[in-house]
């Protein structure tokens, strides 16, 4: 198959691998606090030219739990040192509506853009735990409100980021003029969540804006994608559930007066490579085996938004109420559950191996056609990738998957610009007052 589309990719970051045990395969890092890992990483998505690296966050210690989301660097912290380090793939960190300020927020991830000349994205996210809540001296939002606060919120950062027009500074030394004050703009925002007067004291970044970042896929997760984000990081297990989202959600940023060519939707996705299914197979019984159960079923228990502690693994899946809050990954796991009569050890297995995402075993080729598959089918624009543990795993996907999808004339061979939007193929926001006549 050939396509004049191009596959895009990136790649979850966490120090100690995407499977809950993958930091205890020999060779593996152990740490998510050790800047080399994550230099290393980057070294590899720039080798494999990959769109961007992409780091999570939470705000709280939760014990007992996957150990990459116990202990973690803040994200921007870690994207500001890996800009200097790195020249081409994109930065994607993460950082909260719920307890952050818009002003701070706007000025942060303006000033990532500008350390890394134009890689800048933002994952936006409406945390939910309790945990968060009570470091913040705060309780939590219910799931409609911290819609409705993130929705004020990054309207209020992108009319920040709009506040400086471009060619705002002069620094003319004959008359001591150092900006063109017609140029600059206070916000004077007042909402029910927020008042902010700007402007913002950083001007206009090399992407215009950086570039916007969801991964709830849930009904209010899905009306704000479609209005802001441009790309979509999502749960996905089936194709043909995973073509009726894609289209569902191009329709959706359609009718929100937006290009759905600049929508991108990339499911995460666990490629265990080997040299044949012989040793891909072996790879994935022993990232099994370190499986500590306990951990395995308190992360399903926390996707699911309920206790799984004394259902028999071995019978049906629960019928159980899922919330509007944890839909976006329970809902596609009940779905897929059902379809296929799985049983809940079924679903433990995939949650216990990657997370819950979409995963394949195989050689380069075998995980190359799903890709394809996937691509060329539409029910995707591209992956996350979410290796199960790293250097090596990824690597393996870097060296022996990506020259498969290269040859296929899906994915580039090299970049064929600097900045994320470039990869991405997105265009740069034109400035509101830029556009207004005078």
């Amino acid at each position: 198959m050939n396509t004049a589309r191009q596959m895009h990719l990136g790649v979850y970051a966490v120090g100690t691998g995407n499977n809950v045990s993958g930091w205890r395969i020999p060779g593996a890092s152990t740490s998510s606090e050790d800047f080399s890992i994550f230099k290393t990483i980057a070294d590899s998505c720039e080798r494999g030219k990959l769109d961007f690296l992409f780091v999570g966050d939470n705000l709280a210690f939760v014990p007992d739990q996957h150990p990459g989301q116990m202990l973690r660097f803040e994200p921007t912290t870690l994207h500001a040192a890996l800009a200097t380090q790195t020249s081409r793939v994109g930065l994607v960190a993460t950082a909260s509506t719920t307890y952050s300020a818009p002003f701070n927020i706007a000025r942060t991830f303006a000033s990532l853009d500008k350390l890394s000349r134009g890689r800048a994205a933002w994952n936006i996210v409406t945390t939910s735990m309790a945990e968060a809540a009570g470091n913040f001296g705060s309780t939590p939002m219910d799931h409609a409100t911290r819609y409705d606060s993130a929705t004020e919120f990054v309207e209020v950062v992108q009319g920040l980021w709009d506040s400086w027009e471009e060619g705002a500074i002069t620094a003319n030394a004959e008359t001591g003029e150092y900006f063109d004050k017609t140029k600059v703009h206070s916000l004077d925002y007042v909402g029910k969540f927020y008042s902010v007067r700007g402007p913002l004291n950083i001007t206009r970044t090399p992407q215009g804006q950086p570039v916007l970042v969801q991964a709830g896929s849930s009904e209010d997760g899905q009306k704000f994608a479609s209005r802001f984000a441009e790309v979509m990081f999502t749960v996905q297990l089936d194709k043909e559930h995973a073509q009726k989202f894609y289209a569902t959600m191009k329709a959706k940023v359609a009718d929100a007066g937006r290009n759905p060519e600049h929508y991108k939707i990339l499911p995460g996705f666990m490629p265990i490579v080997g040299r044949n299914q012989q040793d891909a197979q072996k790879k994935l019984a022993e990232l099994m085996r370190l499986v500590v159960p306990a951990v395995a079923l308190k992360m399903m228990s926390s996707r699911f938004g309920h206790d799984l502690s004394g259902y028999d693994l071995d019978g049906p899946i629960p019928d159980l109420p899922l919330s509007n809050a944890i839909q976006s990954h329970a809902k596609v796991a009940y779905d897929k559950a059902r379809k296929d009569n799985l049983t809940l050890r079924d679903v433990y297995n995939r949650i216990a191996v990657a997370r819950g995402y979409l995963f394949a075993c195989g050689d380069a080729a075998t995980i190359a056609d799903l890709m394809e598959e996937w691509f060329v089918d539409r029910a995707c624009d591209g992956f996350v990738l979410v290796p199960p543990y790293f250097p090596v795993a990824f690597d393996e996907f870097v060296d022996q998957v990506v020259p498969e999808l290269q040859k296929r004339g899906i994915f580039r061979r090299e970049y064929s610009g600097s900045t994320l939007r470039e990869h991405l193929g997105l265009p740069v926001p034109i400035n509101r007052y830029s556009k207004r006549m005078p």
